[in-house]
């Protein structure tokens, strides 16, 4: 029995990453690829892979990959509100640094390992981010939805995920699913039809990794 699709209910079809061992669900409608879930790492395997990370703001190239993203993507469409969230900030929060420091916000983090807390319980935001995070997620929707109620009318939010090719062989080679805790992956489509479902307008698209819907 095929899977349904976490972002449009459609049915997937199934294929298999024999690298890995692997099966993956495809979804024909909306493009979404999702791993399956008895390939899932524990969060404490997930957690080991974070702590390979080592990005600091003293890191120059991380700063400017960051400041790209934003430059080139975000800051075209952000309103004159300067509250903002930093959704899945890693441990150490250098876009939410960078946000502070150069474009003027006044910055919430939330991580489910590094910074636990809630801090965006019943408040909202002008701009949300979230970079390099809902390729973990294995209910993206959930947290779409969330960073909806979270938004101020005119808010932003950014998303920073790196997109497939809608190819099972491409897929199959492709580097972005070797690291074992990506589950979920998108397309410029897919982006398009989860901002449809939950009312968000998907603004800009360099259908390669950026994504902002207001």
């Amino acid at each position: 029995m095929n899977e349904i699709c976490k972002i449009c209910g459609s049915e997937t079809r199934e294929f298999y990453d024999k690298q890995f061992d692997t099966n993956f669900y495809h979804c024909p409608n909306c493009e979404f690829i999702s791993k399956d879930e008895n390939s899932i790492i524990s969060e404490v395997d997930e957690l080991a892979i974070y702590n390979y990370h080592n990005n600091s703001i003293e890191d120059q190239h991380f700063v400017d990959y960051f400041k790209r993203f934003l430059d080139s993507a975000v800051m075209k469409h952000v309103g004159s509100g300067k509250k903002g969230l930093d959704f899945g900030s890693g441990p150490s929060p250098v876009l939410s640094m960078i946000l502070e420091r150069d474009y003027g916000y006044e910055m919430d983090i939330y991580d489910m390992f590094f910074s636990p807390e809630k801090t965006y319980i019943d408040k909202k935001y002008d701009l949300i981010t979230c970079t390099e995070v809902i390729e973990h997620l294995k209910n993206p929707m959930e947290y779409f939805l969330l960073f909806k109620e979270l938004l101020e009318g005119d808010g932003t939010l950014g998303i920073m995920t790196l997109f497939h090719a809608n190819s099972d062989e491409e897929f199959c080679n492709w580097h972005y699913r070797r690291d074992r805790s990506h589950i979920s992956f998108f397309t410029e489509k897919t982006m398009k039809v989860i901002g449809e479902k939950i009312g968000l307008e998907l603004v800009f698209t360099d259908n390669n990794r950026y994504s902002v819907f207001r």
